[in-house]
């Protein structure tokens, strides 16, 4: 943020005033639209409070802090995802969607004071050190959280390869805190990772979703159909703990699987920008090959885009838990000095119509996990979704405006920390929709 001189009382709230009268012509030329006027009266009290700071508090506090730390209050008070970046916090974002940056390798979010986990990136030094989704961190080495902004928590967990850095964790079913270190390293986020399970049947896992992600996903199924003689009988789509990313990742990895002309997602906001349509330009790379896409609580807005249209489609079977429910879009607005508003401006709806905000995409396949026995289960930490943020956005969506749910399938699976059970049981799923279809085919 610019550098501002320090400014005399007076000559602060000079400006202040003189801001708002000089606005004033603005504000009487716009009676027709209420929305557009400035509130004089709430301006005053701010300009009075701004004032009364300036002169009686217990320390000289800089006009930059006061004027940073009101925009910033501002913005959280709108909803979650709505924030002021500054200069670094703008670079780091930027970074984030290349898929390289420094630190632990963890999604963080706050919560009530303190830093939650909203995913580990994987094959990162959190996820090896066995930090998890839910952890909800209160020191830094020897810093308590409490107190500090996201951004100073996030500054405290950056540092130079190599060294170490103390996390002290409270995890949901454990009776006293954790205490993990971690080792920070360059974070090189590799999104897309594929192997084939079976002859025929792939594997493509997305952790999140960059700028490369699509070409990287287009990479990973020529490679499995090379491997198949350019003959998938079926892909599981792994997009479980993904947080989400860049909308046109989602929108290009829906791409792949659709049919040209077909809808993907559509947003709607109050201003003309915010209404786009999207939909795919090219035609199913897989040759209608069945798709199973697993999902779960930690899976998040361009993960949900994905998992809702392929469901609206009939395009694939979507397995996993209910997702997080963030159906909201931030568009990044740069201001001077490099710094930027990320500020919410508009919801997204799957072809459907459907809102995901708050509800999230419910699975065709509903999977609970048994993790040593039923009373394991109810012990497991329960998933912080977009509905348990404050602040969050509601819905939006009337009753009866959504199509009634399908029916769902309920299943049970017992974990094994061994194995991948849950993969295991889509991968006998998606056998059985491939020789269906095989059979389809024949019976034609």
């Amino acid at each position: 943020m610019k550098s501002y001189k320090p400014l005399s009382l007076g000559l602060t709230i000079g400006l202040l005033i003189g801001l708002l009268l000089a606005g004033s012509h603005q504000v009487f030329a716009k009676r027709n639209n209420p929305e557009l006027e400035l509130p004089l009266n709430d301006i005053q009290l701010f300009t009075d409070i701004y004032a009364r700071i300036k002169k009686d508090y217990v320390e000289e506090v800089g006009d930059e802090k006061l004027l940073e730390g009101a925009i910033r209050g501002m913005l959280s008070s709108l909803d979650p995802h709505s924030s002021y970046l500054s200069q670094d916090e703008f670079k780091e974002l930027q970074i984030g969607t290349t898929g390289e940056f420094g630190g632990l390798g963890i999604e963080v979010g706050m919560e009530n004071g303190f830093v939650r986990v909203i995913s580990p990136i994987e094959d990162t030094p959190a996820d090896k050190a066995g930090v998890k989704a839910g952890d909800v961190i209160i020191k830094l080495d020897e810093t308590q959280v409490k107190g500090l902004t996201l951004n100073e928590a996030v500054k405290l967990m950056r540092g130079k390869r190599g060294s170490k850095i103390l996390l002290t964790i409270v995890r949901e079913g454990e009776a006293k805190p954790l205490e993990i270190t971690v080792v920070r390293d360059v974070i090189r986020v590799k999104s897309v990772r594929s192997r084939i399970l079976e002859p025929g049947y792939g594997y493509i896992r997305i952790s999140s979703f960059q700028s490369k992600t699509t070409r990287n996903v287009i990479a990973a199924l020529e490679k499995l159909l090379k491997k198949s003689d350019q003959n998938l009988a079926g892909l599981i789509l792994d997009l479980r703990n993904n947080p989400g990313g860049v909308l046109t990742g989602a929108v290009g990895v829906s791409d792949i699987f659709l049919s040209d002309g077909e809808l993907i997602v559509f947003t709607k906001g109050r201003v003309e920008d915010a209404e786009l349509n999207y939909s795919a330009s090219t035609n199913d790379s897989i040759n209608g090959a069945p798709v199973v896409v697993l999902i779960n609580e930690g899976s998040a807005s361009a993960s949900e885009i994905v998992a809702g249209a392929l469901q609206d489609h009939n395009r694939a079977v979507i397995m996993g838990q209910k997702s997080f429910g963030k159906g909201s879009v931030q568009t990044i607005l740069p201001l001077k000095e490099s710094a930027a508003l990320k500020l919410t401006t508009a919801r997204y709806y799957t072809p459907s119509g459907k809102s995901i905000q708050n509800e999230g995409i419910v699975p065709d396949i509903l999977v609970k996990e048994i993790h040593g026995g039923e009373d394991e289960e109810n012990k497991r930490f329960q998933f912080v979704r977009e509905a348990d943020l404050q602040g969050h956005l509601e819905n939006n969506q009337e009753n009866g405006e959504q199509e009634p749910q399908k029916e769902v399938k309920h299943i049970t699976i017992a974990v094994d920390s061994e194995e991948d059970a849950v993969l295991n049981e889509a991968l006998s799923i998606l056998k059985d929709l491939a020789n269906r279809k095989d059979e389809d085919t024949a019976s034609a």
